[in-house]
């Protein structure tokens, strides 16, 4: 054993050891308890950051402690290789996407092996390999055949910077998710998966996630955002087909008086050609489908809108409303057309109010009667239906249904169900992703690829520019194809996968990575999944959490996995901050992991990014905690070392105790309390950070036992046995240096391959206790009383210790304190 601690020799040195006995590779068992834990796989950018480091920290300690405890662990990585960034990183490198993806994965690859992270590396994928997207492209196929795959003109979210759509979950208030750049709308002839026949299914199985944050539930519960209530049907005066309306009030029915319907409605310029209105009709829906509309801006938007110079009637009173073009609809809400009933809708109010539009009172609350022309606001309420014919008298609960039965028995609508959600559009107009195996044919239509043919490769000889449209456009070497159903000539589907349908189903083929025969081996998948643990970002709680979840139950119908959810516990671990803010280069408060591993060593790292918050909790960077973590290790490396001659040969102490000092049982029972503490710490919440600080507890009684206990037979076992306790409950954290310390024991075998050590009760039984007694705040004695004696016994054997009476010299003392029943505090 070294006689200094020296970190990046033995940190080289076991991370060979463990790469060379294929400790990491986990076969699959049906004899063993298998634990799946996974994080988010990264984009390879070049280079980890803090956040990667932290991450991937906290599950290499959960793979690692779960084999201790006699799992079958699956700890795999691999790489989310397609997409924007390294299409645009490249470009402004003068580099083909290809090699820049390539060449940053080998750089990051070696960066995590020096991490020392427990990965099944010949799991190991990257979603821009072929032999990794040729199955995605099956399951496209297998989907399209079921209408679950289709493409459709719609308006679409357009990033004018990444020239390319977004999906509505990668639109974040108006603005861009990768380059936060305005988005607008375009209307494009897109592809959609059908999310929306999941919605109900993807609602109610959020219930079965007791293993989730309640923010993360709450998070995809709005985006799904399921409404009960009724369609109505508004005739268009004079004739045509009926605006549809959804409406979670059909009780203030008979208080519309006006229709707004979104800048985006497919309506919203026809309804105004012939009637005068369509230049300002053209004018108002151009500025506003170029504005940030988001929910959170429009709540903050002067309510404007336009008159489209048409009319609707309401099917119950028979008024005709003028119909209006809003800013504040939007077409994610029910079709893009709202009844506005201005008493009882607060934005219908205001919009009534500055264009001069009739108000009508429907519902009163209960003791008041409203007048229209004396509101101030709109009454939002419930209560009891007024002026509605019929219903008049009605308390509203009772009312929305009756009247939605009405409208059904009159054919004027009917009860409904909508959800927020909308099908996903999966095309991009950008290269580096996976192409989308479709064949178009004047003839016959869409087809799919040929199975046979698959994969359809993403062709690298293509010129990237960056302008426009996706440049596979112009490579006729690949979009020219034989149509497969008439053999005519056709052409390829030019567009690209959104590279979050890569990431969809990464951790279901991480079962079976090397599997040629199909999608997923049957028997592999079902041993593993689903994943038992997953860490990822809070940000990926809508985006790729629910479209993993889609995924999961599409595959399922498609009879190749036998799961509902992918996930069965989620932690999403808070960021690493620095002066308070995310580390970023353009603040210049970034800390790079590789500087810390040379500097301090890889334990060091890991261990002041587990110590320093819970994992669900933020961390703020600080160098002095990461020179404590450094002293710590040193610490614990100087204790072993000095112990080391006395403890060679030794047998760790495996008895009841029974005949030892009251000090040695103490200490003794500090290391079995200890044991337990670190193993809730981590079975229950993944509070590693006080599961280091008990350790760090235990390192410190130990020196005081060292210099205190006689070094007789029993102290040796049980500081043998404190000794091997300590290395086995640290190893998950900081792997090398626990094994380094191991093998100086004597060990032939790695502390990876040890169990993993559990309290013995009656060493959590102590019948002694040691009191430190101080006078004045100085330690004067101690003092072993029993463990049963009360806070008052205590303190009055303090005081009879024949050490502190030369202190009181017969006189009372002002006070006597007693702490924790450790230390008894005597002013005099």
């Amino acid at each position: 054993m070294a006689p200094r601690y020296e970190p990046r020799p033995l940190e080289a040195k076991w991370q060979k050891i463990w790469e060379e006995r294929g400790l990491f590779n986990a076969p699959e068992d049906p004899a063993r308890p298998k634990y799946y834990v996974l994080e988010m796989f990264p984009y390879p950018s070049g280079r980890i950051h803090m956040g990667h480091v932290r991450n991937y920290t906290i599950g290499d300690v959960v793979a690692r402690y779960k084999r201790m405890r006699g799992f079958n662990v699956l700890h795999p990585m691999g790489w989310d290789a397609f997409g924007l960034p390294a299409e645009n990183a490249a470009m402004a490198r003068g580099l083909h996407p290809a090699a820049w993806t390539f060449d940053n994965i080998e750089y990051m690859r070696r960066q995590l092996q020096e991490l020392g992270y427990s990965y099944d590396w010949p799991r190991e994928l990257a979603t821009c390999d072929p032999d990794y997207y040729r199955w995605e492209q099956l399951v496209f196929i297998e989907m399209f055949r079921r209408g679950l795959a289709y493409k459709k003109e719609a308006p679409v979210n357009w990033c004018p910077k990444c020239r390319t759509v977004l999906a509505n979950e990668q639109v974040e208030e108006g603005l861009c998710w990768r380059c936060d750049s305005p988005v607008h709308l375009k209307e494009l002839n897109q592809w959609f998966f059908k999310i929306t026949a999941y919605a109900e299914e993807l609602l109610c199985d959020l219930d079965q996630l007791a293993h989730w944050p309640e923010r993360v539930l709450t998070m995809q519960r709005h985006w799904i955002g399921k409404s009960s209530g009724a369609e109505i049907y508004f005739p268009l005066a004079p004739g045509g087909e009926p605006l549809t309306v959804f409406t979670t009030r059909a009780d203030t029915l008979f208080g519309a008086t006006f229709m707004s319907l979104a800048p985006e409605h497919p309506l919203a310029l026809a309804l105004a050609e012939g009637t005068g209105q369509a230049e300002a009709v053209a004018s108002f829906v151009e500025y506003w489908r170029a504005q940030n509309r988001s929910r959170g801006v429009l709540e903050e938007v002067t309510k404007e809108g336009v008159f489209t110079g048409s009319y609707c009637t309401n099917p119950v009173t028979g008024r005709q409303m003028p119909i209006y073009v809003a800013n504040f609809v939007l077409m994610e809400y029910g079709a893009g057309a709202v009844m506005a009933v201005p008493a009882h809708d607060q934005r219908d109010f205001e919009f009534a109010r500055k264009y001069d539009l009739p108000i009508k009172v429907v519902i009163q609350p209960p003791g008041e009667k409203l007048k229209a022309d004396t509101l101030t606001a709109a009454y939002e309420d419930e209560g009891v239906l007024a002026d509605s014919g019929q219903f008049t008298g009605m308390a509203s609960a009772a009312a929305k249904e009756a009247i939605a039965a009405f409208l059904e028995e009159k054919g004027q609508g009917k009860a409904a169900v909508h959800f927020r959600l909308r099908d996903w559009l999966i095309s991009r107009q950008r290269y580096w992703g996976a192409p989308i195996p479709i064949i178009y044919c004047e003839r016959c239509g869409l087809a799919p690829a040929p199975e046979s043919d698959l994969p359809v490769v993403l062709p690298l000889d293509v010129a990237i520019t960056g302008e426009g449209g996706s440049p596979l456009a112009q490579l006729p070497s690949f979009y020219e194809v034989a149509c497969p159903v008439c053999g005519g000539p056709a052409r390829r589907e030019v567009d690209t996968m959104d590279t979050f349908v890569e990431s969809s189903w990464y951790f279901l083929r991480y079962a079976c990575a090397d599997y040629t025969e199909g999608v997923l081996d049957p028997a592999r998948v079902n041993y593993w999944l689903p994943v038992d643990q997953y860490i990822g970002g809070i940000e990926h709680a809508v985006l790729h959490l629910l479209y993993a979840r889609f995924f999961t139950k599409v595959l399922r119908d498609l009879g190749m996995v036998a799961i509902d959810e992918p996930f069965q516990r989620l932690l999403t671990q808070g960021m690493v901050l620095k002066d308070g803010a995310k580390m970023a280069k353009s603040k210049g408060n970034v800390v790079d992991p590789e500087y810390m591993i040379a500097e301090y060593g890889t334990d060091t790292t890991r261990l002041f990014l587990l110590f320093a918050a819970p994992p669900e909790k933020d961390l703020e960077w600080s160098d002095q905690g990461v020179a404590g973590s450094a002293r710590f290790l040193h610490r614990l490396w100087n204790l072993v070392q000095g112990l080391l001659p006395e403890l060679q040969g030794v047998s760790p102490y495996q008895g009841t105790g029974a005949g030892f000092s009251a000090g040695l049982s103490e200490f003794r029972h500090k290391v079995h309390a200890t044991i337990k503490k670190v193993t809730e710490d981590i079975e229950d919440s993944f509070h590693f950070n006080t599961a280091i600080a008990a350790v760090m507890e235990l390192v410190n009684a130990f020196y005081l036992a060292a210099e205190n206990l006689p070094r007789d037979e029993a102290a040796l076992r049980v500081f043998r046995e404190a000794v091997e306790a300590i290395l086995l409950l640290v190893s998950p954290m900081v792997p090398h240096i626990a094994e380094e310390l191991w093998q100086a024991l004597g060990h032939t075998t790695l502390v990876l391959e040890a169990p993993w050590p559990q309290p013995q009760a009656e060493a959590l039984t102590v019948s002694t206790l040691t009191v430190v007694i101080q006078v004045n705040g100085k330690v004067r004695s101690r003092l072993s009383v029993p463990a049963a004696a009360t806070d008052a016994e205590i303190k009055d054997l303090a005081l009879a210790d024949p050490a502190i009476a030369k202190w009181l010299k017969g006189q009372p003392p002002k006070k006597v304190i007693l702490a924790r029943r450790k230390l008894v505090n005597i002013v005099i």
